[in-house]
């Protein structure tokens, strides 16, 4: 009894440091890149490593200690993927502090593995029905009487508010982050343009998460930022040293 108290307890444990969303596709398709399991796994880590920790440019040390590889194969791992265009290396600013740093780009693996997708390779899922949502129902996420896409001035075109933010976090979003998206439209009532414009100054500073994103619409609505026009004008001169 005690020994399975302890396994209980450990797995709580475990349980609590959160969990990783790994897109389904990469799952079934990473053979089809031609990758290998460290491969595929590196991929994972680094997927985690972004969304549970907010570390995007993890050193070979740290992903060596993750793969237990050596320095040697997890290197020699990291270069076939940046050859094989899979994955990229950034240089990002942050806005407010001018300190320069890296991050990893999956933004390669993602649009190799929507053209396998798209010709059919694979199908999208193995079951028949209409696709799922993030929030695991069929149709809109952000549910009755929202359009499926929005006319943007911050990435141009038409686009669907939840697939741009699932292609800048390269992975489908979690329930949580869904509620927490229709939540900055329905309670607190900012423009979509405004919460794309959000995510735009999140990928320029590299830093990737809601946390930072939050941060930046509450600080535009304070400064009482209604638009686009509005934010880049307030980005602009915070990034100045002439804060508003």
């Amino acid at each position: 009894m005690d020994d399975r108290g302890g396994i209980a307890r450990g797995l709580a444990e475990a349980y609590l440091d959160g969990a990783v969303s790994i897109p389904y596709a990469l799952l079934r398709t990473y053979r089809a890149l031609k990758l290998s399991d460290t491969e595929g796994m590196l991929l994972i880590h680094l997927l985690a490593f972004r969304q549970l920790e907010q570390n995007e440019f993890p050193t070979i040390e740290q992903l060596q200690e993750r793969l237990g590889s050596s320095p040697t194969v997890v290197g020699q791992a990291l270069q076939k993927l940046v050859k094989q265009g899979l994955i990229g290396i950034d240089e990002v600013v942050d806005p407010v502090t001018g300190v320069q740093s890296d991050r990893y780009n999956l933004s390669g693996l993602f649009q190799k593995i929507g053209a396998l997708l798209a010709v059919g390779e694979f199908p999208m899922r193995t079951g028949g029905g209409e696709p799922a949502s993030p929030t695991g129902e069929t149709g809109d996420p952000r549910g009755p009487g929202r359009t499926a896409a929005s006319k943007t001035a911050v990435f141009g075109g038409a686009t669907n508010l939840f697939a741009v933010f699932e292609q800048e976090f390269g992975r489908p979003l979690s329930p949580m982050e869904v509620e927490t998206i229709n939540g900055w439209l329905d309670k607190d009532g900012y423009d979509e343009d405004l919460v794309l414009f959000a995510l735009k100054e999140s990928v320029f500073a590299g830093k990737l998460h809601f946390r930072y994103m939050d941060r930046i619409l509450l600080e535009w609505s304070r400064n009482r930022v209604t638009n686009v026009e509005e934010a880049r004008a307030h980005t602009q001169k915070f990034r100045s040293g002439n804060r508003i």
